[in-house]
């Protein structure tokens, strides 16, 4: 059977996983929930394209031999572990200390300081396309979702135009599972105005956040 014809019959099951694995919590989705929140949907569709584009690149290379790379040298693997942990404590940590959703809004207005605003809170901006892009190299879940796609679905010794269809299809259908954290955090932006409701929430997503990283320690 050659690619073109078994391609129609994996399309479904890899559409499918990729639904399951991309709207589930996990770093990407808890950072675009603080995300819409904050800023809001519209500000946050840099983040969101690069978490689908940059995950869809990962996986590409994943399917075309990159994974090997960490069979031959399992340090690489410890690396891009270690990275991923210590970014995600670092961004547990940023989530305690958001901002209220009005506050965070008038801060990042051109050049209006609100009263008693740190100049690191005037500056603050959303995780952009390149950052996002960037972070799906040091994403746990990502890799687990990457290296469970080319086991499960994609019959190993596939072409390179099997490989890249499938990457290409993950990243098209990741890109609205993604995007609906966002909108969710901005619906939440009116019931976060309470301090003790607004502590709660980034309490929580940082605690999420630092559950997410379980894919990781189990291997």
């Amino acid at each position: 059977m050659t690619a073109l014809s078994m391609a129609p019959a994996l399309a479904g099951p890899i559409v499918l996983y990729t639904v399951v694995t991309s709207i589930t919590p996990g770093p990407n989705n808890l950072m675009l929930l603080s995300s819409g929140v904050r800023f809001g949907v519209r500000r946050s569709v840099p983040h969101v394209m690069g978490i689908s584009i940059g995950a869809a690149v990962m996986v590409a290379l994943t399917g075309l031999g990159l994974a090997q790379l960490f069979v031959r040298w399992p340090v690489l693997h410890g690396v891009l572990q270690g990275l991923g942990m210590a970014y995600l404590l670092w961004l547990a940590w940023q989530l305690t200390r958001m901002p209220a959703p009005r506050e965070a809004e008038e801060r990042a207005g051109e050049g209006h300081e609100g009263e008693g605003s740190s100049p690191q809170e005037v500056r603050a901006q959303p995780l952009g396309f390149w950052g996002a892009a960037a972070f799906q190299w040091v994403n746990p879940k990502l890799w687990v979702m990457a290296l469970g796609l080319y086991t499960t679905y994609v019959p190993a010794g596939s072409g390179v135009p099997m490989v890249l269809g499938a990457a290409a299809l993950f990243g098209v259908i990741n890109l609205p599972c993604v995007s609906v954290w966002a909108g969710m955090g901005q619906a939440l932006r009116r019931s976060l105005r309470q301090p003790r409701v607004l502590k709660a929430f980034n309490w929580s997503m940082a605690v999420l956040l630092l559950a997410s990283m379980a894919p990781a320690w189990m291997h």
